[in-house]
């Protein structure tokens, strides 16, 4: 570590106990997407504790700024941060002493702690404003589970003067002092679709008069999985799973209606572009083939997550300095799961990192995300807090 790394280093452990007691009580109140309202008021209070200015964003977000006063060389650089903030609708199983309080509501995925880690983070960037130049760009992100709150507050214009993004997502695959630092394709792109078949209803004695909406929802179903392996090269990765699907009023009566909901991912935009087009195509065509029609809506709930090369060996370059080099993954299977900080990172080149959660000690801190028994090894909130920190000074500072 440099000197400044292991002086800041000190006040993040020293600090520990502080960030896990927020954490725990995000924890016991979760709240979802759009609905995070008293978990921005207490981001909030803690802010005005500190003293540090802030302002809503997206309804139940909160942007705050800390600006440097250590002399700068050459231009002034900005950097934003970013932690989401919602949870999920899942019932807790387990019973750790911070147990959810909302039924049906859960933290299962660890919004709780990059909340946590950020405030954290805020707390130590606040009281050595003297030791970096420039600014830092504090965003509390709602609403992420749904594809929400990233796009909102870049099109409000909260990071524009950024000229690195950086965010973090702890992970209970990666065990607990480890961090991945990956560049290029990290997440999926994520789109929803529906789409609404329109047959003719008829007595199932009488096929020839009707146009079944059943028969050709099911062939666009089965159909839908030739687009990946007979329209897509086994090299690249597409996913269109149809997880749901709706028809018919009576056993033998031929459907008029059938609705089908799913998802596609994908890794580049251009592939997620030829697979949107294809697929409607696919509807449209088996539909007009039997008899019937179909039409297609879609949602953009995120673009794929890709991590700037320049930023990521930056943040490499910090973290291999915290940690160690044996601490630091560059390179993993990325996700088909989604994050909306792919959003900040199309709009200021910026790196995702996840933190490693996993102890295998703690059966629950293995336990996948989104599951009803996820936890996570706290150890991991002072790597969130400390790469937050001293990538932000890194950047700011020129070292990086």
């Amino acid at each position: 570590m440099t000197d400044l790394q292991k002086y800041l280093y000190e006040q993040v452990l020293a600090d520990h106990d502080y960030v896990v007691d927020l954490r725990r009580e995000f924890h016991r109140h979760p709240e979802l997407g759009k609905e995070e309202f008293e978990t921005a008021a207490a981001i909030e209070r803690e802010l005005d504790l500190l003293g540090i200015p802030h302002r809503r964003a997206a309804v139940t977000g909160v942007v705050a700024e800390i600006e440097g006063t250590a002399p700068c060389q050459g231009e002034p650089r900005c950097i934003a941060l970013r932690a989401d903030i919602d949870a999920l609708p899942v019932q807790q199983e387990n019973d750790p002493p911070y147990k959810s309080l909302c039924p049906g509501k859960m933290h299962a995925c660890g919004h709780d702690g990059h909340n946590a880690s950020l405030i954290g983070a805020a707390r130590i960037l606040s009281a050595n404003r003297d030791r970096f130049a420039g600014k830092v760009i504090l965003t509390w992100q709602p609403g992420e589970e749904i594809g929400y709150g990233a796009r909102i507050i870049v099109d409000e214009g909260d990071i524009d003067e950024a000229g690195r993004s950086f965010g973090v997502h702890v992970a209970s695959n990666v065990p607990v002092g480890s961090v991945v630092l990956m560049p290029g394709p990290n997440n999926a792109s994520v789109d929803w679709f529906r789409i609404r078949v329109h047959g003719l209803s008829a007595h199932v004695s009488t096929p020839e008069q009707g146009a079944d909406a059943v028969y050709i929802a099911s062939q666009i179903v089965v159909a839908a999985q030739a687009l990946v392996t007979r329209r897509t090269s086994p090299m690249d990765n597409v996913l269109i799973g149809i997880g749901k699907l709706s028809a018919g009023t009576a056993y033998n009566v031929i459907a008029q209606e059938a609705e089908l909901e799913g998802t596609i991912r994908v890794f580049t935009p251009e592939l997620r572009r030829l697979t949107k087009a294809r697929l409607e195509a696919l509807a449209r065509q088996t539909a007009a083939l039997f008899g019937g029609s179909a039409e297609l809506e879609w949602n953009d709930n995120t673009s794929p997550l890709i991590n700037d090369d320049a930023a990521t060996a930056e943040a490499q370059k910090t973290a291999v300095s915290l940690f160690g080099e044996d601490k630091v993954i560059r390179s993993r299977q990325p996700s088909l799961g989604g994050d909306d900080f792919a959003e900040y990172i199309l709009r200021v080149p910026g790196v995702y990192a996840y933190i490693g959660s996993g102890n295998p000690a703690r059966p629950d801190t293995m336990a996948s995300q989104h599951n009803s028994h996820f936890d996570i090894d706290e150890d991991a909130l002072t790597v969130a807090t400390a790469l937050y920190v001293c990538y932000s000074v890194d950047y700011l500072n020129g070292e990086v």
